[in-house]
């Protein structure tokens, strides 16, 4: 008999190349699959909801894996497995039983990102590497103008990585908003799926129109153009948090 497990996972991702296992260093899968062979005591691999990338964080990263063994002690299993994540920036926060079909990426209905801005003239220090320090004045108000630019239907090549292997660079952005409290500025993007490094060229967007280069509707012109070098710089990879994965 095969059991089916979901994991929510928690990291800092600036010590890693991200998600993906890949061959030039440490990744987030790598290490996850390594504590759960050693705590289950049988080769494990995880299917990611997603692949962030190098330096981006996650507050609820979803994975899925199968076994053999049942977990019937769930508080034992995540104290055992995080003992063997003790000395990285990830831990496993949940562990939830799943049916055999559930997969991590495919079941996935909604995911959640959320882009930090310090906004402040003074250093990085408790938002070091989890957020990105902008000491030029924002407009906020542009900003909420030009985000709404971005919900609904549209194709986003202007905002796709070159790297990038999506299929279609159509997404649908069911939700978009700033808020702003003291000097942190929250932006969030909630869609199906993103393409990479979508929601960090849009917040480089954004940024641009806060900085008064741009007005709010260039965002509008940059969509209907489908070119990535109308496109603002992305946003550095530290701000960015993958925050939650609903199915």
């Amino acid at each position: 008999m095969t059991f089916n497990y979901q994991i929510i996972i928690e990291y800092l991702g600036f010590n890693y190349v991200g998600w993906q296992i890949q061959k030039n260093g440490k990744s987030i899968q790598s290490l996850i699959e390594k504590a759960l062979t050693k705590t289950l005591k049988s080769k494990i691999k995880i299917n990611g909801s997603g692949r962030t990338d190098a330096g981006v964080n996650a507050l609820g990263q979803s994975a899925n894996f199968l076994t053999k063994f049942e977990i019937k002690d769930y508080y034992k299993f995540l104290n055992t497995v995080n003992y063997f994540l003790q000395k990285s920036s990830i831990s496993i926060i949940d562990l939830k039983k799943r049916n055999k079909i559930f997969h991590a990426r495919h079941s996935a209905k909604k995911r959640l990102y959320e882009y930090i801005i310090l906004n402040r003239t003074g250093k990085l220090v408790v938002y070091k590497n989890r957020s990105w320090l902008i000491k030029k004045k924002l407009d906020l108000k542009k900003m909420k103008i030009a985000i709404n630019y971005f919900i609904g239907t549209h194709n986003f090549s202007a905002f796709r990585a070159s790297s990038c292997s999506a299929k279609s660079p159509i997404k649908t952005i069911s939700k978009a908003n700033i808020k702003k409290n003291e000097d942190k500025i929250t932006i969030v993007f909630e869609s199906q799926s993103f393409l990479q490094k979508q929601v960090r060229s849009m917040v480089g967007c954004l940024k641009y129109v806060g900085e008064n280069k741009w007005r709010p509707e260039k965002i509008k012109l940059i969509i209907s153009q489908k070119k990535r070098r109308l496109c603002a710089p992305p946003a550095p990879p530290e701000g960015l948090f993958l925050k939650k994965v609903s199915y």
